[in-house]
């Protein structure tokens, strides 16, 4: 249940102090978005503070801010090179740790000639695969030791996430050498039995394929590529997998069959069917997920979870540019740890995790997930041979 508008501004500032040159601290903003339980947090000039509570946004009882103390807010938080980046590009994403707090993650913005801010609020534990709800399938994948395993889905469907849980599992586990690239830094490792390196773009390195470039010279076991932006990063992610690293990247995609055309859209035409076979070769596994609304107590939202394992089958099938056949070979292979997203949702509400309405809302196919319901499978076995 979403708490009432407070009557007092979010950071505890008299509503006209601003405007009496006494700007309010953007630290006081996120202490104060900690203390309400709020996961996000927007600024906008000439509107007051907004919050995010669970999954709806509502303003705050303060007084509108100016621009200009958005602005000066924003530059508090930011080193010289990124306020010059910033005041260049109209944009910058960072991350921000209160002392002894919590991280955020923050998007400085111009919109209409204004400074405006969005934030994000990380938990500083990082949550294992069992607690996140993730299925237990995720846990024998981190077990791989070669190959790309990509973690798809929309924005704010738990990405970063779901890599980190999957990056902290290797770090209890395996005596290795994990290098990570970032765009900021959201989670912080402390090695346990891994030795963990983080590299923040803007700040240790310069973008994406700068760092890819030296990557494979620092002796990695263990790659974490925050987001396959471009082409350079997405073939230094190939390269380090062919050459035997286990590489976890993130990718824009709402499925596993999307997410192969998702990739080849960064490459000329010429070469996509090289890319193909690139791919047919490497990637390991492709998680895509979304997150829905939990009825269980104390939990927000859960993950409804697509898992495409890359068999013999699905290779041949990528390679050949079979990608729409991808989702039916998962349904027939679900034995063997691969997960539709509809057998996904079904679970979710057996478990009791979400509402049924909820979750014939999202289901790619509703019909279908109303016969599995009912147990009716929707399989149609022996398709490869069309």
């Amino acid at each position: 249940m979403i708490p009432p508008a407070p009557q007092q501004p979010i950071d505890g500032h008299d509503q006209h102090s601003h405007r009496h040159g006494k700007s309010p601290k953007l630290e006081n903003y996120l202490r104060a978005m900690t203390k309400a339980g709020a996961s996000g947090l927007h600024l906008k000039a000439g509107a007051v503070p907004h919050i995010r509570i669970g999954t709806e946004i509502r303003p705050v009882g303060a007084a509108p801010l100016g621009g200009d103390d958005i602005l000066e807010m924003a530059m508090e938080v930011l080193t010289e090179r990124q306020q010059a980046y910033f005041l260049e590009h109209g944009s910058i994403d960072l991350a921000h740790e209160l002392p002894g707090g919590d991280r955020f993650r923050l998007n400085a913005y111009r919109q209409r000639g204004e400074t405006s801010i969005a934030v994000r609020r990380v938990n500083r534990e990082i949550p294992d695969l069992e607690k996140l709800h993730l299925p237990p399938a995720i846990a024998r994948i981190v077990e791989l030791r070669q190959g790309l395993i990509l973690v798809c889905g929309t924005t704010a469907s738990g990405k970063s996430t779901t890599i980190a849980a999957m990056i902290e599992h290797i770090n209890r586990t395996r005596r290795c050498h994990v290098v990570t690239i970032e765009d900021p830094i959201e989670y912080l490792y402390q090695d346990k039995q891994a030795l963990i390196n983080q590299r923040e773009i803007g700040i240790d390195v310069l973008n994406y394929a700068d760092a890819m470039k030296h990557v494979v010279r620092e002796d990695p076991d263990v790659i974490m590529i925050g987001d396959l932006r471009d082409r350079e990063t997405l073939d230094a992610a190939i390269q380090a997998a062919e050459m035997g690293h286990l590489v976890f990247a993130s990718l824009y995609s709402p499925g596993a069959a999307q997410t192969i055309g998702r990739i080849l859209d960064l490459f000329p035409p010429d070469i996509r069917q090289h890319v193909r076979g690139s791919l047919a070769l490497n990637i390991q596994a492709i998680i895509c997920q979304k997150l829905l609304p939990s009825i269980l107590a104390g939990v927000d939202r859960v993950p409804a979870v697509e898992i495409l394992l890359v068999n013999t089958i699905a290779r041949q099938l990528i390679l050949e540019g079979r990608d729409a056949e991808l989702p039916e070979l998962i349904r027939i292979h679900e034995r063997d740890g691969m997960q539709s997203f509809t057998r996904s949702l079904l679970e979710l509400i057996q478990k009791e995790h979400v509402d049924p309405k909820v979750a014939y809302e999202a289901a790619p196919n509703a019909e279908e997930l109303k016969m599995l319901m009912k147990g009716i499978s929707a399989s149609r076995p022996g398709f490869l041979g069309r």
